[in-house]
């Protein structure tokens, strides 16, 4: 009897041992202001994602829009990674907001992937309107991440500060 307590915990032991040289992601909070162009419609859903060098999806940071029947509208992320994986969403889901309306939100950006060949993607749509893949895309450099994004769709622009 007594051996087999000694075995659970010397494996207790080990896993706690494991688990401390696992180091978590650090990641640092960037102020994400969300400016609409003045169209006419509903809500636009905005996904916020991080992607890789060859832009394929690595995170995604934000979701604009809290009914997750309309996410296949958001038709890139929801081939590439939702709508085929459906992961567990992490990010902060917000609510809708319509033409010419603005909002902010914190975006958690990964440490080691600024400045290391990795984009940032805003990709919108609207109900029974058109979808925009590269509304706003960049490149998540430390100078892009203290910047004025211009939009291509139904984002006017996106401003980015370092909280």
């Amino acid at each position: 009897m007594k051996s087999k307590y000694k075995i659970l915990t010397l494996l207790i032991l080990c896993l706690v041992s494991l688990a401390s040289f696992i180091k978590p992601i650090e990641t640092t909070n960037y102020k994400c202001l969300i400016q609409l162009t003045n169209y006419t419609g509903e809500g636009a859903y905005i996904v916020v994602s991080l992607l890789n060098n060859q832009e394929e999806y690595i995170k995604t940071l934000y979701i604009q829009g809290d009914d997750k029947e309309w996410y296949r509208d958001v038709e890139q992320w929801w081939k590439q990674l939702y709508g085929i994986k459906r992961p567990e969403i992490d990010a902060i889901v917000g609510e809708t907001i319509t033409g010419g309306q603005r909002k902010m939100t914190v975006l958690e950006v990964p440490i080691d992937k600024i400045d290391k060949d990795f984009k940032i993607r805003f990709e919108s749509a609207v109900e029974d309107q058109k979808y925009y893949k590269d509304d706003v895309l960049f490149d998540l450099t430390s100078e892009n991440l203290k910047s004025k994004i211009e939009g291509t769709g139904y984002i006017r622009y996106v401003r980015l500060l370092p909280q």
